[in-house]
């Protein structure tokens, strides 16, 4: 249960403030002309694949880290589209929350880092299997939900 100050009750994380973190599911026109491509990061720290994300800094929105993290971790520029659900998880026994935007990516290109080595871009069924965390296969769905809403893909 999440108190009135942000705290978490309970076993998990009892009393702890939440860590606060913010992403995109990056997204492009695919190259063949017809659908999407998603972004996936490869992080050699985790041995896994996701979506970019990562910790707000001190007085940072969630918005602003969003973009900031997916420019830092792919080298993609983007413009945010709709809210994709926030993601809940514990993290070394402190609850974890991520706020996740639709994001197109409109520039830039990938250099591969010590945080992050290897940027794929698949089509969302491939991205959907690809992801690590069963909590990233949600957020892709949703991506396609959000873009056909807006009327982005047929």
């Amino acid at each position: 249960m999440t108190t009135a100050s942000g705290a978490v009750s309970g076993p998990a994380g009892e009393g702890a403030r939440p860590i606060r973190a913010a992403g995109c599911v990056l997204w492009r026109p695919a190259a063949s002309g017809g659908g999407l491509e998603i972004a996936l990061v490869g992080r050699p720290k985790y041995g896994d694949w996701s979506h970019p994300k990562g910790k707000l800094k001190r007085g940072e929105s969630f918005r602003a880290a969003a973009v900031r993290e997916t420019v830092e971790e792919t080298g993609m520029t983007c413009a945010l589209g709709p809210r994709l659900p926030t993601v809940h998880y514990v993290v070394d026994g402190r609850p974890k929350e991520v706020r996740y935007w639709a994001a197109e990516a409109t520039g830039g290109g990938f250099i591969p880092n010590r945080e992050v080595d290897r940027l794929l871009w698949l089509p969302p069924e491939a991205a959907r299997a690809r992801v690590t965390q069963e909590r990233d296969r949600g957020l892709v769905d949703a991506l396609l939900e959000a873009l056909r809403g807006a009327g982005a893909v047929g």
